[in-house]
Formats: C-alpha cells, sequence, structure tokens
C-alpha cells in the first residue's frame, strides 16, 4: 500500500517532491526504487503510538517546503483530485484534512507553530473520492479492491 501511495504522490503534478518517512528497511526496500527521498525517522519518531505532527515537522526539517501533504496509505482508493482540494484548502486556511482521512496537509508555517499534536486543527471536508474503509488487515484490501475493481472469474 505504501507503494502505491508513493506512486499517487509522485503522479500528482501539484506535488514537487515525494518524501517518504519511515523506520522500516521493508518499506524503504519497497519504494526505493521511486523517485522519493527516503527519510530514516530517528527512535523517537518510531511507532505507532507517535502523533502525526512531530513526524511531519521532522520531514519539513529536513526537506522544506512551503506546503507538507500526508497521505495515508491505509486509504488506497483515493482519488488525485482530494490530494488536489487538500492542498486549495490548506492553502487558503493553513490546515486541511479530508474526511475520510486520507490526506492531510499544512502550510509549513501551520506545523512550525503547531500546539498540541492531539489537538488538530485543521479544516475538515467530506471527500468523496476517498473509499472510507481504514484499510488495516489483508480482509480490509480486499473488501476496498472488490468495491472498486471488476470481478476476477476463477475457474470452475
Amino acid at each position: 500500500m505504501v507503494l502505491r501511495a508513493v506512486r499517487k504522490l509522485i503522479a500528482c503534478p501539484e506535488v514537487h517532491e515525494v518524501v517518504l518517512s519511515t523506520d522500516s528497511e521493508l518499506i524503504a526496500r519497497t519504494c526505493i526504487e521511486e523517485d522519493v527521498c527516503i527519510l530514516w525517522r530517528p527512535e523517537s519518531l518510531a511507532g505507532d503510538e507517535v502523533a502525526s505532527i512531530p513526524v511531519f515537522q521532522h520531514i519539513v526539517e529536513h526537506h522544506p517546503c512551503d506546503l507538507h501533504v500526508n497521505y495515508n496509505c491505509n486509504f488506497p482508493e483515493c482519488d488525485e483530485s482530494v490530494i488536489s482540494q487538500a492542498i486549495d484548502l490548506a492553502l487558503e486556511s493553513g490546515e486541511s484534512l479530508s474526511d475520510p482521512y486520507a490526506v492531510w496537509a499544512q502550510t509549513c508555517e501551520c506545523l512550525s507553530n503547531y500546539g498540541n499534536p492531539f489537538d488538530i486543527t485543521a479544516k475538515t471536508f467530506e471527500a468523496l473520492g476517498v473509499h472510507p474503509l481504514d484499510v488495516h488487515t489483508m480482509e480490509d484490501l480486499l473488501a476496498v479492491h472488490r468495491d472498486n475493481q471488476p470481478a476476477i472469474k476463477r475457474p470452475a
């Protein structure tokens, strides 16, 4: 799913650089042949319990930008228009978050002045172009693919 997300961001014309922040060698190796910068997370930012904002701040510290966009690969079916809408809204308001939570964008200024990383201040917007299932299991992923791909004929 990470490779699919990286490729989606690379294909998005509004995205100028794709940075993969990870502490996983497997994830890095899965994406290494793409046009992506691998940024290793320090131990303090590793694991699922870490809030996203400090991770985003780490990315921007090492890859300065005017706007940061995070695409949550747990939502593998996300129309490119959702990424564009998140970018447009973040440029207007400083921060935006799609609902379902597939795309989250902040200006550099917003990230540098963020308070409590668990108190999300983003302007949310309805994203009809995102499949609503947050994928965490193989069954979840199959359900999303079944909803978005043609049926597979199995031999009798």
